[in-house]
Formats: C-alpha cells, structure tokens, sequence
C-alpha cells in the first residue's frame, strides 16, 4: 500500500509490452556496433529518467501508433505510463539505448514518460489550463503511483540506488538532457505536494 494512493490494495504494476519495433532507435539498437549502444546492452542501465508527455494525452496509444514508424526519428522511450489506469507500456527492452532526452543521459539513464490528463491545455511552454483539477490530479496520482513502482523494480533488477533516478529537468540542469521543465513543472501546476526528492524517497 502506497501512501498517495486513495484506495490502498487496489493497484498493482501491470506492464504491457509494446516494443516500437519499426521505430529507427529500436533498429540500431539491433543492427548498430556503435560503441553507446553497444555499452548500453553489454552494461545496462547506470540510471533512471522520468519525463512527463507534455500534452493533454491520458492514455499513450496515440504515442505507440505515431512512433512505431521507420520514417519517426524524433524519439524513442522505454516506456508510457497510461495516466488514466496506471498500465506501463513498455516500448524498448530495459537494455536498449533509448532517445528519451537529447543529451548524454541517453547512454547512460532508462527514459519513462508519464501521461497526462486531457483536463489539461498547454497555452505556452511549460505553463497550462486545467479545465477538471479533480481529474488531472488523479490522473497525475495515478501515474506516480505506477512510475513509483516501476521504478523501485527497476532498481532492483539493475542494483541501482534511488540516488541514480532524476528527472528530465534535472537532467538538463546537469547538463545532461535537454532544457524541459518535466514532470516537476505538471505538479507544481497540479498544485501538487510531489517532488523528485519524495519520488526519489517514495521508490
């Protein structure tokens, strides 16, 4: 039983596997000697990222079809958190070089993204409209409550300390990632009493 979750008991980690198998980054990480990826499998993972989508998109099967395609170089995550129900789609192998960040942390961190409630309206950058607080909060609880989970399995299987997870944004004050503001900016804007650091204690 988690401490944030309303209905203790009721949700456990369900992880469905959705490999994006036509993306690009799926292929190299088959085909490519390049020595990231190569490291990347023979070592595994050194840390954890948590990013949030940053549209109004609860459940990621929009993501799933628009990336699994050979043409979609954009990007390439090892998982969508469904917002709406908690379900984890996995979308690389845990052992596959992801491109989640835009920075170093792709050869070193797993990249998971959080959905986000439809109750929500970007109106520039990371600032947004909530149209139902009650239903994006939950949305937003739900989601931490799988990424919590996920990310304590995680660091087990690869012995990782909680030290070793960060977010996307302090990915990029690290220098490490690309200048986001994810997901810290959602639960400020939630109004929500969510931080990396309790993520961090939380797992």
């Amino acid at each position: 039983d988690m401490p944030w979750n309303p209905h203790p008991g009721e949700h456990e980690l369900r992880i469905v596997r959705r490999y994006l198998t036509k993306n690009p980054c799926y292929r190299k990480n088959i085909r490519s000697k390049n020595k990231k990826y190569v490291c990347f499998h023979q070592n595994g993972p050194r840390g954890l990222m948590l990013h949030s989508v940053g549209c109004a998109q609860s459940e990621p099967f929009g993501f799933l079809q628009a990336w699994n395609r050979r043409s979609f170089q954009d990007a390439c995550v090892h998982a969508f958190i469904d917002a709406a129900d908690g379900t984890v789609y996995q979308t690389l192998p845990w052992d596959y070089r992801g491109w989640h960040c835009g920075g170093e942390a792709n050869n070193t961190h797993i990249g998971v993204e959080l959905c986000e409630s439809e109750s929500i309206r970007y109106v520039g950058g990371a600032d947004f409209e909530i149209a139902d607080p009650d239903q994006a909060r939950r949305h937003a609880l739900c989601a931490y409550d799988s990424a919590v989970r996920l990310f304590a399995v995680l660091c087990q299987s690869y012995h990782l300390d909680s030290s070793a997870i960060i977010s996307h944004c302090e990915g990029s004050l690290l220098g490490v990632a690309s200048d986001h503001k994810d997901p810290e900016h959602l639960w400020a804007g939630l109004e929500l009493d969510l931080t990396m650091d309790r993520f961090r204690a939380d797992v």
